[in-house]
Protein backbone atom coordinates (compact mmCIF):
# COMPACT_ATOMS: atom_id res chain seq x y z
CA UNK A 1 0.00 0.00 0.00
CA UNK A 2 1.46 3.33 -0.98
CA UNK A 3 1.29 6.53 0.98
CA UNK A 4 -1.17 9.20 -0.12
CA UNK A 5 0.31 12.68 -0.24
CA UNK A 6 -1.68 15.83 -0.79
CA UNK A 7 -1.03 17.90 -3.94
CA UNK A 8 1.39 20.77 -3.66
CA UNK A 9 3.70 19.21 -1.08
CA UNK A 10 7.29 20.28 -1.14
CA UNK A 11 9.93 17.81 -2.44
CA UNK A 12 11.35 17.66 1.07
CA UNK A 13 8.01 16.48 2.47
CA UNK A 14 7.65 13.91 -0.28
CA UNK A 15 11.04 12.44 0.64
CA UNK A 16 9.82 11.54 4.13
CA UNK A 17 9.11 7.87 4.81
CA UNK A 18 5.57 6.79 3.96
CA UNK A 19 3.01 7.27 6.71
CA UNK A 20 2.53 3.55 7.25
CA UNK A 21 6.28 3.06 7.73
CA UNK A 22 6.44 6.02 10.11
CA UNK A 23 3.59 4.58 12.15
CA UNK A 24 5.29 1.20 12.41
CA UNK A 25 8.60 2.78 13.40
CA UNK A 26 6.92 4.96 16.00
CA UNK A 27 4.93 2.06 17.42
CA UNK A 28 8.02 -0.14 17.61
CA UNK A 29 9.90 2.54 19.54
CA UNK A 30 7.01 3.30 21.90
CA UNK A 31 6.26 -0.38 22.54
CA UNK A 32 9.90 -0.81 23.54
CA UNK A 33 10.10 2.26 25.75
CA UNK A 34 6.61 2.17 27.32
CA UNK A 35 5.19 -1.27 26.58
CA UNK A 36 2.28 -2.23 24.35
CA UNK A 37 -0.49 -1.74 26.89
CA UNK A 38 0.69 1.73 27.92
CA UNK A 39 0.93 2.94 24.34
CA UNK A 40 -2.23 4.40 22.80
CA UNK A 41 -2.90 4.77 19.09
CA UNK A 42 -2.94 8.53 19.63
CA UNK A 43 0.62 8.32 21.03
CA UNK A 44 1.76 6.43 17.95
CA UNK A 45 0.11 8.95 15.62
CA UNK A 46 1.70 11.89 17.42
CA UNK A 47 5.16 10.34 17.43
CA UNK A 48 4.88 9.46 13.74
CA UNK A 49 3.57 12.95 12.92
CA UNK A 50 0.49 11.43 11.30
CA UNK A 51 -3.04 12.76 11.92
CA UNK A 52 -4.92 10.40 14.21
CA UNK A 53 -7.73 9.91 11.72
CA UNK A 54 -5.24 8.77 9.07
CA UNK A 55 -4.04 5.89 11.23
CA UNK A 56 -7.21 3.93 10.56
CA UNK A 57 -6.62 4.09 6.82
CA UNK A 58 -3.59 1.83 7.40
CA UNK A 59 -4.53 -0.08 10.56
CA UNK A 60 -8.03 -0.93 11.71
CA UNK A 61 -7.02 -1.87 15.27
CA UNK A 62 -4.10 -1.61 17.64
CA UNK A 63 -3.56 -5.34 17.24
CA UNK A 64 -2.98 -4.70 13.52
CA UNK A 65 -0.22 -2.28 14.48
CA UNK A 66 1.29 -4.80 16.89
CA UNK A 67 1.29 -7.42 14.15
CA UNK A 68 3.00 -5.01 11.76
CA UNK A 69 5.67 -4.23 14.36
CA UNK A 70 6.35 -7.93 14.91
CA UNK A 71 6.65 -8.50 11.16
CA UNK A 72 8.95 -5.50 10.79
CA UNK A 73 11.21 -6.74 13.57
CA UNK A 74 11.39 -10.20 12.04
CA UNK A 75 12.34 -8.57 8.75
CA UNK A 76 15.05 -6.56 10.51
CA UNK A 77 16.46 -9.67 12.17
CA UNK A 78 16.52 -11.54 8.87
CA UNK A 79 18.22 -8.59 7.15
CA UNK A 80 20.93 -8.52 9.83
CA UNK A 81 21.45 -12.26 9.53
CA UNK A 82 21.69 -12.04 5.75
CA UNK A 83 24.26 -9.24 6.03
CA UNK A 84 26.37 -11.25 8.49
CA UNK A 85 26.19 -14.31 6.24
CA UNK A 86 27.36 -12.23 3.29
CA UNK A 87 30.12 -10.47 5.22
CA UNK A 88 31.64 -13.44 7.07
CA UNK A 89 32.55 -16.72 5.45
CA UNK A 90 32.93 -18.72 8.66
CA UNK A 91 29.81 -19.46 10.74
CA UNK A 92 31.67 -18.88 14.02
CA UNK A 93 32.65 -15.41 12.83
CA UNK A 94 29.01 -14.64 12.02
CA UNK A 95 27.90 -15.63 15.51
CA UNK A 96 30.69 -13.66 17.17
CA UNK A 97 29.98 -10.59 15.05
CA UNK A 98 26.37 -10.66 16.22
CA UNK A 99 27.39 -10.58 19.88
CA UNK A 100 30.28 -8.19 19.43
CA UNK A 101 27.65 -5.56 18.64
CA UNK A 102 25.98 -5.95 22.03
CA UNK A 103 28.29 -3.61 23.99
CA UNK A 104 26.99 -0.77 21.82
CA UNK A 105 23.45 -1.65 22.93
CA UNK A 106 24.26 -2.29 26.60
CA UNK A 107 23.02 1.08 27.88
CA UNK A 108 19.76 0.75 25.96
CA UNK A 109 19.19 -2.82 27.18
CA UNK A 110 19.91 -1.82 30.78
CA UNK A 111 17.30 0.93 30.51
CA UNK A 112 14.53 -0.88 28.63
CA UNK A 113 15.49 -4.55 28.29
CA UNK A 114 15.85 -6.54 25.07
CA UNK A 115 13.54 -5.04 22.41
CA UNK A 116 12.41 -8.41 21.11
CA UNK A 117 12.46 -10.32 24.38
CA UNK A 118 10.42 -7.72 26.22
CA UNK A 119 7.87 -7.58 23.40
CA UNK A 120 7.50 -11.37 23.35
CA UNK A 121 7.07 -11.47 27.12
CA UNK A 122 4.39 -8.79 27.09
CA UNK A 123 2.44 -10.25 24.19
CA UNK A 124 2.50 -13.74 25.67
CA UNK A 125 0.41 -12.43 28.60
CA UNK A 126 -2.36 -11.03 26.43
CA UNK A 127 -5.67 -12.86 26.13
CA UNK A 128 -6.06 -11.93 22.48
CA UNK A 129 -3.93 -10.50 19.75
CA UNK A 130 -0.94 -11.42 17.57
CA UNK A 131 1.01 -12.95 20.46
CA UNK A 132 1.51 -16.22 18.60
CA UNK A 133 3.37 -14.44 15.81
CA UNK A 134 5.70 -12.86 18.37
CA UNK A 135 7.21 -16.31 18.99
CA UNK A 136 8.65 -16.06 15.49
CA UNK A 137 11.00 -13.36 16.78
CA UNK A 138 12.76 -15.87 19.01
CA UNK A 139 12.43 -18.70 16.53
CA UNK A 140 14.09 -16.67 13.79
CA UNK A 141 17.11 -16.11 16.06
CA UNK A 142 17.25 -19.75 17.16
CA UNK A 143 16.94 -21.15 13.64
CA UNK A 144 19.75 -18.98 12.30
CA UNK A 145 22.04 -19.75 15.25
CA UNK A 146 21.32 -23.46 14.83
CA UNK A 147 22.28 -23.26 11.17
CA UNK A 148 25.61 -21.64 12.09
CA UNK A 149 26.41 -24.33 14.63
CA UNK A 150 25.50 -27.00 12.09
CA UNK A 151 27.92 -25.45 9.63
CA UNK A 152 30.55 -25.56 12.37
CA UNK A 153 30.09 -29.31 12.46
CA UNK A 154 28.25 -29.53 15.77
CA UNK A 155 25.81 -32.41 16.13
CA UNK A 156 24.23 -30.60 19.09
CA UNK A 157 23.52 -27.46 17.05
CA UNK A 158 19.93 -27.04 18.24
CA UNK A 159 20.86 -27.34 21.92
CA UNK A 160 23.71 -24.85 21.48
CA UNK A 161 21.41 -22.37 19.73
CA UNK A 162 18.90 -22.59 22.57
CA UNK A 163 21.67 -22.17 25.13
CA UNK A 164 23.08 -19.12 23.39
CA UNK A 165 19.77 -17.29 22.98
CA UNK A 166 18.68 -18.23 26.50
CA UNK A 167 21.92 -16.89 27.93
CA UNK A 168 21.52 -13.61 26.09
CA UNK A 169 17.87 -13.15 27.03
CA UNK A 170 18.49 -14.03 30.67
CA UNK A 171 21.34 -11.54 30.91
CA UNK A 172 19.22 -8.87 29.24
CA UNK A 173 16.52 -9.35 31.88
CA UNK A 174 19.08 -9.18 34.69
CA UNK A 175 20.85 -6.19 33.16
CA UNK A 176 17.53 -4.36 32.91
CA UNK A 177 16.41 -5.32 36.42
CA UNK A 178 19.70 -4.15 37.94
CA UNK A 179 20.19 -1.22 35.54
CA UNK A 180 23.65 -2.60 34.84
CA UNK A 181 24.96 -2.31 31.26
CA UNK A 182 28.22 -3.93 32.38
CA UNK A 183 26.40 -7.23 32.82
CA UNK A 184 25.44 -7.17 29.16
CA UNK A 185 28.96 -6.26 28.06
CA UNK A 186 30.51 -9.06 30.10
CA UNK A 187 28.03 -11.58 28.76
CA UNK A 188 28.77 -10.53 25.19
CA UNK A 189 32.48 -11.11 25.81
CA UNK A 190 31.78 -14.47 27.46
CA UNK A 191 29.66 -15.71 24.55
CA UNK A 192 32.38 -14.73 22.07
CA UNK A 193 34.93 -16.74 24.10
CA UNK A 194 32.45 -19.63 24.32
CA UNK A 195 32.04 -19.69 20.54
CA UNK A 196 35.84 -19.73 20.16
CA UNK A 197 36.05 -22.71 22.52
CA UNK A 198 33.37 -24.57 20.57
CA UNK A 199 35.19 -23.90 17.34
CA UNK A 200 38.48 -25.20 18.80
CA UNK A 201 36.78 -28.35 20.07
CA UNK A 202 35.48 -29.07 16.58
CA UNK A 203 38.93 -28.51 15.07
CA UNK A 204 40.49 -30.96 17.54
CA UNK A 205 38.08 -33.70 16.45
CA UNK A 206 39.02 -33.36 12.80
Amino acid sequence: MTDRETPGQSPRAEERPAKRDRLIDAASRLFYERGVERTAIADIAATADVPLGNVYYYFKTKDDIVGAVVSARIGSIEATQAALTKQYGAPADRLKALFQRLPEQAEMIAQHGCPNGSLCTELSKRVAGPEQNSAKLMQTLIDWAEQQFQEMGRSDAHELAIEMITSYQGTAVLSHAMASPDLMRREADRIVRWIDELQRSVALKI
